[in-house]
């Protein structure tokens, strides 16, 4: 899309949008983090930077089409629903979303510490299992 004459003119209007540089260097700096930490033993780094590099890209593609949502043809104004019909929505957001968010985080609670790392020490696999044991039962906890 850097072939478009607006949105290269916005990416490369330099000094003007210098800030702009940011989001390709983060991006680049997320990403060799992101393979860096693909070796670790944490499984919740690599998570994190990938929806970081996923963030920055969808901002990348919002800086470069604002304020169109159809490229081009119509803006974010112009595809907007009534002004009803999104008063609507947001009654019903405000009263949805913290019931999904209340049920997500007693989800989380009531199966936080039921599973433990592998007591074989070995490769998991080579055990015909996923890898975890469930703490109260002492028995394999089989995925697949």
């Amino acid at each position: 899309a850097l072939t478009e004459p607006r949105v290269a003119a916005r990416w490369f209007a330099w000094p003007a949008n210098l800030w702009l540089d940011l989001f390709p260097l983060a991006a680049t700096g997320v990403a060799i983090l992101l393979l860096r930490s693909l070796w670790d033993r944490h499984d919740r780094r690599p998570f994190l930077l990938a929806v970081a590099l996923f963030l920055l890209g969808y901002a990348g593609l919002v800086i470069s089409l604002w304020p169109d949502v159809v490229p081009y043809h119509a803006s974010i104004w112009q595809a907007a629903a009534d002004e009803a019909t999104l008063r609507f929505a947001l009654l019903g957001i405000v009263v949805v979303l913290p019931l999904v968010l209340a049920y997500t985080a007693h989800a989380y609670r009531v199966f936080r510490g039921k599973t433990v790392p592998d007591a074989h020490g070995g490769d998991a696999a080579a055990h015909g299992h996923a890898g975890r044991r469930t703490a109260a039962l002492g028995t394999d906890l089989h995925l697949s």
